[in-house]
């Protein structure tokens, strides 16, 4: 089965086009080695995706012509422990960066806009 073919089905990508470029784009590993979109996968085939900023390692389980439901589409491929670890890991992160630097309680209004403008126009 071609590589962006699966990709769509196991949905890493929401299109085949998207999935076709990201491996274009050396974003998506087959066995260690960069690869066309054309490659053809089998059972047991280990891949390597890129979403910055996540990373998967992968063993495909499956192979599957139409795309499934999400449900589904999850028992095509077994992910490594160490790569599921990293990625929650970057979740945990990103969501505490996110909580630490807070956000405004609401947009500035015309006054401060106007305020906003006048400082950014001193500093020119």
């Amino acid at each position: 089965m071609r590589l962006d073919k699966w990709l769509w089905a196991a949905r890493f990508f929401k299109t085949r086009s998207l999935a076709a470029e990201a491996i274009r784009g050396g974003k998506v590993h087959v066995n260690g080695q960069r690869v066309k979109p054309s490659k053809e996968i089998t059972v047991g085939s280990r891949i390597e995706i890129t979403k910055e900023p996540y990373t998967w390692e992968i063993t495909v389980v499956a192979l599957n012509q139409q795309r499934r439901p999400a449900k589904e589409a999850v028992t095509l491929y077994e992910e490594t422990p160490e790569s599921h670890a990293r990625r929650q890991a970057e979740v945990a992160r990103r969501r505490a960066e996110k909580e630490a630097a807070g956000h405004p309680l609401r947009r500035p209004d015309k006054r401060q806009r106007r305020q906003i403008h006048r400082f950014k126009r001193a500093l020119d």
